[in-house]
């Protein structure tokens, strides 16, 4: 654990899951930019009035500091939720000191202070600023934060285009601000997310089938080379009668799956709250699951009980945010041995160069490459 040393004292931080081993801190130097500049660092301090809002607080820093302030934090992230109310706890601060919301929940009606740490994709920011856009007024008082890593022109013209007049900061510990004034005489369009292609041919059972991906969702406007090459070699699923798409994104893996056996049990699992509605919306699409499929916002495995599962597809990610890590990986691989009935399998598809196999031999005694391309293993793991 960490301490986030404010004007206000200190705050004791982690991210979620906790791990004595993870090096990586709970908040960066745009979070600590954001919250000097609010004390005052570089003028009068900014009166947090009214209703203030946080977007895309990474790990709850910035809620947990400003929580007397009643803020409202929106995330398209469980794991961010799940840290912010651990962050909370740890700093005795009661959890309904924030309210908790989600990139699919209705934003607060009037947004006085609008907070945003700037995300990975582009396309996330720009459906969120659309949704918030409605609730700002003319007095609304809008500062970003990111990594100059993270805040491109791209970044200020979304802002100057749905919002208004738009402008830096100088650079500090290679961090940058945003100040945003709202134009309330600016026409308010809709978000053009989410939106919708159509899957190509030769790819089994969701060949020219329609595909929904909400803003943020991974590959949002093309299938992945790796989805791909993992659906021209799924298992059959022979009866099975739970199967889970872990980390599930838009959820073709696992409608791919559906279609093979109608009667399967398939639960889509993600910690994104965009890519589950993008995984609703695609099945919902293709199909009528309304009794066999469940889409459930977790950290990995962790809320399924021990040996209930037949069958594990996945595509872990490599990466927290802009961390590259394979921590995440790892709790996916521990969390499907527990999850699955003796028997069971894991199906993982990865790049090469990621050596997940030496993983999985450790972890399930088992592993074998059930199909492989330059770039791409197709690996299987069997629980005994």
């Amino acid at each position: 654990m960490n301490g986030l040393t404010t004007s206000k004292g200190e705050f004791g931080l982690t991210r979620f899951p906790e791990d004595p081993r993870d090096p990586l801190r709970a908040w960066d130097a745009a979070d600590e930019y954001l919250l000097r500049h609010l004390e005052g660092i570089d003028g009068e301090p900014i009166g947090l009035s009214g209703t203030v809002v946080v977007l895309g607080d990474r790990w709850g820093a910035l809620v947990t500091a400003l929580a007397d302030h009643r803020p409202v934090q929106i995330t398209d992230s469980y794991l961010t939720q799940q840290a912010t109310r651990a962050n909370l706890s740890r700093n005795e601060i009661a959890q309904d000191a924030v309210r908790l919301c989600t990139t699919m929940d209705p934003p607060p009606p009037r947004i006085d202070v609008l907070l945003i740490r700037v995300p990975k994709a582009l396309s996330l920011l720009e459906d969120q600023l659309h949704r918030l856009a409605p609730h700002v007024h003319a007095g609304t008082v809008i500062v970003g934060a990111g990594m100059v890593t993270e805040i491109h022109t791209s970044t200020l013209q979304l802002f100057e285009r749905i919002l208004g007049p738009t402008k830096t900061s100088r650079a500090v510990k290679k961090a940058r601000l945003i100040f945003c004034s709202p134009d309330s005489q600016m026409p308010r369009s809709p978000s053009p997310w989410p939106r919708t292609y159509t899957l190509p041919t030769g790819i089994g059972a969701v060949s020219g089938l329609t595909v929904v991906n909400h803003a943020g969702t991974f590959c949002a406007d093309r299938l992945d080379i790796g989805t791909r090459f993992f659906l021209q070699n799924l298992p059959r699923l022979r009866g099975r009668a739970h199967v889970v798409d872990l980390g599930c994104g838009n959820g073709v893996i696992g409608l791919a799956a559906s279609l093979t056996d109608s009667q399967a049990k398939v639960s889509f699992i993600d910690e994104s709250y965009q890519a589950l509605a993008s995984a609703e919306a695609t099945v919902r699409a293709n199909t009528d699951m309304s009794g066999t499929a469940t889409f459930v916002a977790a950290d990995g495995m962790s809320g399924v009980p021990a040996g209930t599962v037949d069958l594990i597809l996945t595509n872990p990610p490599f990466h927290t945010h802009r961390a590259r890590t394979d921590s995440t990986a790892w709790r996916m691989f521990n969390g499907s041995r527990a999850a699955l009935r003796r028997g069971g399998e894991l199906w993982v598809v990865a790049n090469r160069h990621l050596g997940y196999h030496v993983k999985l031999r450790r972890l399930f005694g088992n592993c074998e490459v059930a199909a492989s391309n330059p770039k791409f293993v197709v690996l299987r793991a069997v629980k005994g």
